[in-house]
């Protein structure tokens, strides 16, 4: 197995590059080794430290307090720091894209998609379905939010609208 501060600062080096999605193994050889699961949860954690250090424009001294907070040790803490500031110009380009307002969905479709194959070539034959959400902010349009997920994560997610609709609901009635 490859030494934990190895793999921190992989992973750490992955999400300061402003990628829009969880790090993978094909994409850097030092996450290879890493359980899928592990994985991402670490980037998940790098890239909230990282985009509140950029929304708050931080500079290195209030980043090495925060992880000092965080009893992160101090080799961990300076390869956090060196990726955030080779990046940091890109991650404030980034975020200024990402606008000050969140998204309006303005039209949902969806299709069934029926998967035989994976690119490693193995039978799946599995149902998914396609949603594509038609959105719009502020500063003007935006590319459609497209995922693909399976009838259970399909059924998850309408049940959790149902839940956000009726809290709403019960929220603006008081």
């Amino acid at each position: 197995p490859r030494d934990p501060a190895h793999t921190a600062c992989a992973c750490t080096r992955a999400c300061a590059r402003g990628r829009r999605r969880v790090c993978e193994p094909r994409d850097d050889p030092d996450l290879q080794d890493i359980d899928p699961a592990v994985l991402k949860q670490c980037h998940a954690a790098a890239a909230t430290c990282i985009l509140e250090a950029g929304r708050q424009r931080a500079d290195v001294a209030a980043i090495s307090t925060c992880l000092e907070d965080c009893k992160l040790d101090k080799e961990r803490i300076e390869q956090f720091c060196t990726e955030y500031q080779k990046n940091k110009d890109a991650l404030e380009i980034l975020l200024g894209s990402i606008g000050r307002s969140p998204l309006h969905i303005t039209d949902v479709s969806w299709r069934l998609e029926y998967q035989i194959k994976t690119n490693q070539l193995h039978k799946t034959y599995q149902p998914s379905y396609l949603v594509t959400l038609n959105v719009e902010s502020d500063s003007g349009s935006h590319p459609d939010v497209s995922f693909s997920c399976t009838m259970e994560q399909l059924q998850d997610l309408v049940g959790k609208l149902k839940d956000a609709a009726k809290s709403l609901e019960r929220a603006t009635q008081m």
